[in-house]
């Protein structure tokens, strides 16, 4: 049986977790709120982060644009969006919500502006 600790960050009280995986068995401890099973079990088994940098904008009153990926991603596959965020440059005018990449590291996520930007 492997125990890993760990913080939830399902809410604002950051518990104090203990995972018990044994086999397909997951056991939670340390919770005080269904946030933080539903927390664990997923970190666990599938961990996923939402990732938020900025973009280079080009004709635009403003030189960068934030953005972040419409849902969570592997974990694993932060890199891989990063070196695409970094390489990216898009060109204004740009509103919130518009997808900036399309299936960043092929993952089936895009990634959006969350900032308008006007042009120059």
């Amino acid at each position: 049986m492997e125990t890993r600790e760990m913080i939830c960050i399902g809410c604002p009280l950051g518990c104090n977790l203990t995972v018990k995986i044994d086999g397909t068995d997951i056991m939670v401890s340390g919770n005080n709120c269904a946030n933080g099973e539903r927390y664990a079990k997923n970190e666990v088994t599938n961990p996923v982060r939402i990732v938020t940098s900025t973009i280079n904008v080009q004709n635009g009153k403003e030189t960068r644009v934030s953005c972040k990926t419409e849902n969570a991603i592997p974990k694993d596959k932060i890199f891989d969006c990063m070196d695409e965020i970094k390489k990216a440059h898009v060109n204004a005018p740009i509103q919130i919500g518009d997808i900036l990449i399309k299936n960043v590291a092929e993952t089936g996520i895009n990634v959006i502006a969350t900032k308008n930007i006007s042009q120059k």
